[in-house]
């Protein structure tokens, strides 16, 4: 169910279940802004010669959502996908390792894609890559097909 926060307590009160599984709704980033993102990190890992998961992964290093994680040293790390060790320390006679983890990109709210996105952009246009989608080469052709008749 989705709706406002009194449209979902009436809903709930009037249900027969016992158990509920409540999220608060957030935008998802949509196929055009991820269609986009793919596309240009393929054509950037291309360029660079390099995979597009290494490249991905230095895109959310940049420009994605990221907190910090002190884990003590023995711990292994499960369950996230972004990760780096930054370093050790030791606090009450005890190791820990300090790591960054990365906001994984489908897990991104709209606003906070849209970052990673123009950061991607700029990284392709400093490599010359074209980043119009198709709609916009289209569009630009139309306009310059039209201007020079």
């Amino acid at each position: 169910m989705t709706g406002s926060k009194n449209q979902c307590i009436n809903w709930l009160l009037e249900s027969e279940a016992d158990i509920f599984d409540v999220k608060v709704h957030k935008e998802q980033r949509n196929k055009k802004q991820n269609d986009k993102y793919y596309k240009l990190l393929n054509e950037l890992a291309k360029k660079l010669k390099k995979g597009w998961r290494e490249i991905h992964f230095d895109m959310l290093k940049n420009y994605s959502v990221a907190y910090e994680m002190m884990v003590p040293e023995e711990t292994e790390i499960r369950g996230i996908e972004y990760y780096e060790k930054k370093s050790t320390i030791i606090k009450n006679g005890k190791k820990f390792n300090v790591y960054h983890v990365y906001t994984p990109s489908h897990e991104l709210k709209t606003d906070e894609f849209a970052i990673l996105l123009d950061g991607l952009i700029h990284e392709c246009k400093q490599q010359g890559i074209d980043t119009r989608s198709s709609e916009e080469i289209e569009r630009d052709s139309r306009l310059y097909e039209k201007n020079n008749d």
